[in-house]
Parts: C-alpha cells; structure tokens; sequence
C-alpha cells in the first residue's frame, strides 16, 4: 500500500463530551459538524483526548459509530483502537473498520512495557487484521515505552497498510533520522510542535487544540504544506500561546474540555480518575480565552 497522499492535514483527536455521566452524543453531532465547518480534514474519536481509558467497549463503538455517520462521508473517521493487550487493539481495529472507519490509530501498549520486539509483533498483528491504513501513536510520557525508529522502519516494510506515525514525545528528536530510514509519513501529536515538525517534513497534526479552534489549525497546516513559511510561524506563535498557556493547568483532556465548556461548547464534565479544574485554574484559562478574542 502506497502512502495515501489523504493522509495528510490538519486533523482533530475530538473529545468526548459527557452529560450527567453518560456520552452527550447530541453534544457530540455538533462538535462534528463544528469541525467540518472548521476545514479539519480528519476526525479523530476515542483517542487520548476523548478519555478513551474511561470509556466502555460499548461506548467507544458508539461514539466511532456517531462520528462516522455524522460525519456523513464528508471527512474521514481515524478510529483511536488501541489498547495494551494485543487481542484487544485486533478486536476494536476490526470493529472500526466494520463502522466504516477510513484508518485506525494504535498507541504504543501502555504499562506493559514491551520490548521493541513485542511492539513489532503487536502492531503487526494489529495491521494484519485490517486492510485499511494503520497509524502509530508514539507518546512515551504517557505509556512508559516508546517505538524506536528501527521498529517503526522494520513495520514499515513488512506491513504495507502501516501508514504513518502520530509522533508525540515533546520533541522534534529523531524525526530526521526516521525519514532516512523509511517513507512513513510524519504527523505532530504536539499541538506546540507542529510547525517545528512540519519544517523537518511532517505532514500534519493530530491536535487537541484543534477541539478550540479548528479553522485557525488547519490554516497553520495548510500554509506548512504549501511552503508558507512566514504565515505558518505566525500562525504557529498564535497557536503555541494559546495551547501552551492553557495546557499547563492540568493533563489532556482537562484543560481544552474546561475551555471548551468556557466557550459554551460543552458540559465541563470528565470522568474519574480526571475531575474538573479548581476556580484560579479555570480563571486562568478564561483570561487566556478572552486575549485571543476566543469568549
């Protein structure tokens, strides 16, 4: 399988909104919509920012479902389906792809730790159960391990519909070497890096600051694929403020849900472990909003 040329763009990893403890999927259609709207040319459900861990098997179908017929053939779904146990990530890709997803994102196994060689035999068993693109989420803070560009180079090779790799380490480090080492294409899963990222060859971003302001990323992106060094960095400055400045108030999803729900956007409601922000943080991020004219 050739690299998709679609594979590309500004993409959204979209939250789940919740209400009342359940899934809103009213609140969900609409986020949708909002994106589509925004020019984002990837909708990206059940990943880390959607609080894929709190989410039932039931409920992530269900909101890859929403999202999907929402979505109406208008934007491509990438399906977060990973998981630390193999046989697990294998039965949710299958599901997603049977919804009618147009890719799968699958995360390095977190908490295990494998070796680099348990991560070549996961995501290839991963890639072997599908027939549509497969993309690498690599975000060691999170899951203790991170995939070696070795590995990712040797996936490449020997799974076809292994596609492209969501690099989110908070580092632009080794993005050079990887693309020496296979044709795998790159995409920022630091909204902060993104530009940095794009510079070195990457071909997008799978972003969270993107939930807020979908129009503003996909013109950084836009301008990064045609060259637009000068409105990319601008864009890039604009956007780092804002992503840097609210995302220092507590982990993903808390603070882009919390300035969403600012905005009026959504209930500020995550599940436990995750619980709202207090009252200084919460004012914070407003005042942050209302510099950029965002309230």
């Amino acid at each position: 399988m050739k690299v998709s040329a679609t594979m590309q763009g500004s993409m959204t990893a979209i939250v789940t909104p919740f209400r009342n403890g359940e899934v809103d999927f009213a609140c969900l259609k609409k986020l949708v919509d909002r994106q589509i709207d925004g020019g984002t040319d990837w909708l990206v459900p059940c990943g880390t920012t959607g609080e894929s861990p709190t989410l039932s098997d039931d409920e992530t179908q269900r909101v890859i479902d929403a999202v999907i017929e929402q979505a109406g053939g208008r934007r491509p779904v990438m399906a977060g389906a990973g998981s630390n146990c193999t046989a697990k990530a294998v039965k949710l890709s299958r599901q997603a792809r049977q919804a009618g997803a147009s890719a799968i994102l699958s995360v390095v196994p977190y908490y295990n730790r494998p070796t680099q060689e348990g991560l070549y035999r996961h995501f290839s068993a991963v890639a072997e159960s599908v027939d549509i693109p497969v993309v690498l989420y690599n975000v060691p803070f999170r899951t203790g391990q991170s995939i070696a560009n070795e590995t990712v180079a040797r996936l490449r090779k020997a799974c076809p519909n292994i596609v492209a790799l969501k690099h989110a380490t908070g580092t632009t480090a080794g993005v050079d070497e990887l693309a020496g080492l296979c044709d795998i294409v790159v995409l920022s899963g630091d909204d902060s890096l993104t530009w940095p990222l794009m510079a070195l060859g990457a071909k997008g971003v799978i972003s969270v600051i993107g939930n807020l302001t979908p129009r503003w990323m996909k013109d950084l992106v836009d301008a990064g694929l045609k060259g637009d060094a000068a409105a990319a960095l601008k864009l890039h400055r604009k956007l780092s403020d804002l992503a840097d400045g609210i995302g220092k108030f507590g982990p993903n999803p808390l603070p882009i849900k919390t300035a969403m729900g600012l905005c009026g956007l959504l209930a500020e409601e995550f599940r436990l472990p995750l619980c709202p922000l207090d009252a200084k943080s919460r004012g914070e991020i407003e005042k942050l909003l209302k510099a950029h004219e965002l309230m």
